[in-house]
């Protein structure tokens, strides 16, 4: 018997690297309800604002998304989740050097802000930090489900990674909670005590991966299988010369596209969705975060459910079509009622909606790639289409930042802006996202790709009964 055979091993290391994402989702949107404090504070326009969002995402566009693949197969979970969850936090210091007042008006800020002069010098360095965290998270991420695969082997795989989503989840709902109110922790608000804090939190993290390691190191002691533990089978190796055939091929592009297009109205709304209900409800961030945290939660709750659902009634394509309707019901909402009939009951509502669409989409958008890709080209599929997502990631927020700036010429007051056009921008998104999933529904009716079956057969559970029987 292994150290991952006994309960609370592995719940414990669950718990040791899933706190370290938890910390990560914190940090990711500690300043997604703070907007309004960040223009009137730190000067940053709508636009500074979204340029600074997106760069979480920009190195990964470019390529490192791909490379942390190949040093997670190449050196194993120990050395990438400790390095994953370092550039975290070295990230997390530069964004917090940024905001802070031993920052501005150093002749660095100086010379920073007298170039591009519609980012402020604090934004630029702040984006700069955000890049770096990003690619530490995305590393972090792909990392921690390697490390579940690992130690959940023959156990409870599938409620593991469950429970380590749902809690990242619930990350954003505590940053939504928490950050409003750290704000003037201190007396007068600030954007840098919620910074800290976050800072500090993936510091901890940090150490409780570190922890974990000893952990894994004597598990592969026990299993005397370090190699093989640490290296990927060549199915789930990244290879070169797969993505010329993932990237020819049609249904690859409908998932992909259906993807971005879904995550690229709800992560870069997440931003924005704090001053918007600032402005539409005429409240502070934080009675407008109150609201708005309960958007994470609400799929945190509903996600394992609807997985349980898809398990054994199937209905996969059907959940995608569903999701992408309910998000834009939710945006359109936003965009033309919210600002005509001011309710919080409304708004509430539309919040909690769109939690069902963010549960119905992930539920059943992953458990069907493996249905539509062949085994071979899996690992390097799911590479690419987190690929194409963080290209959408990356792009959206700065796109709405402008289109904000644009649909409000002469707005200072970062607590009257408009957001019907963004809200419709996002609604649009939505809207496409419902066309390829209704694409990918008659392509699973030509081909058979069982999109709409069961994961688990019925009478299966049955059959594997019958045998175990029979061998006994």
């Amino acid at each position: 018997m292994t150290l991952r055979d006994h309960a609370w091993a592995r719940w414990t290391a669950l718990i040791l690297v899933a706190s370290m994402m938890f910390f990560a989702y914190m940090f990711v949107d500690v300043m997604s309800p703070l907007q309004s404090l960040v223009e009137e504070q730190l000067k940053w326009s709508p636009s500074a604002f979204g340029y600074y969002a997106g760069a979480e995402y920009i190195l990964n566009v470019f390529g490192f998304l791909i490379i942390a693949g190949i040093i997670l197969d190449k050196m194993g979970i120990r050395f990438t989740g400790v390095l994953s969850a370092s550039v975290m936090f070295v990230g997390a210091c530069i964004k917090l050097y940024a905001i802070s007042d031993y920052f501005a008006g150093s002749s660095f800020e100086q010379w920073l802000s007298s170039w591009w002069v519609e980012m402020p010098g604090s934004a630029k360095l702040a984006a700069l930090g955000f890049m770096i965290f990003g690619c530490g998270c995305e590393m972090a991420g792909i990392t921690v489900s390697k490390t579940l695969a690992k130690w959940f082997e023959g156990h409870e795989m599938a409620l593991a990674m469950g429970l380590e989503m749902a809690l990242a989840r619930v990350g954003v709902w505590a940053i939504f909670t928490i950050s409003p109110r750290l704000t003037t922790w201190f007396g007068d608000p600030t954007v840098v005590t919620p910074v800290a804090f976050c800072t500090v939190l993936l510091l901890i993290g940090l150490i409780s991966y570190i922890v974990f390691t000893f952990m894994d190191t004597r598990l592969d002691h026990e299993t005397a299988a370090e190699k093989l533990s640490e290296q990927s089978s060549s199915e789930e190796e990244f290879k070169i010369g797969d993505v010329g055939k993932i990237l020819s091929s049609k249904l690859f592009w409908v998932i992909a596209m259906l993807c971005v297009l879904y995550y690229s109205a709800i992560f870069p709304f997440q931003r924005y969705a704090t001053n918007m209900l600032q402005c539409n409800l005429h409240m502070d961030a934080q009675q407008a975060a109150d609201i708005f945290r309960w958007f994470p939660i609400g799929a945190a709750a509903l996600t394992p459910f609807l997985g349980y659902f898809l398990d054994r009634k199937g209905r996969g394509a059907s959940m995608l079509i569903a999701g992408a309707l309910l998000m834009i019901v939710c945006h359109l909402t936003f965009a033309l009622v919210l600002p005509q009939y001011p309710q919080t009951w409304l708004a509430f509502t539309a919040i909690i909606i769109l939690g069902i669409s963010f549960s119905l989409v992930p539920a059943a958008l992953w458990p069907s790639v493996p249905k539509i890709m062949e085994a071979r080209y899996l690992g390097s599929a799911y590479s690419l289409i987190f690929w194409v997502q963080n290209i959408g990631l990356a792009l959206f927020p700065i796109l709405i930042g402008n289109v904000l700036v644009w649909a409000n010429p002469g707005v200072d007051d970062p607590l009257k802006y408009n957001y019907t056009v963004p809200m419709l921008v996002f609604a649009s998104l939505g809207v496409l996202a419902l066309f390829f999933g209704f694409w990918l529904l008659a392509l699973n009716k030509k081909h058979g790709y069982g999109l709409e079956e069961p994961n688990i057969k019925p009478g299966l559970a049955e059959e594997t009964a019958e045998e175990m029987s029979a061998e006994e």
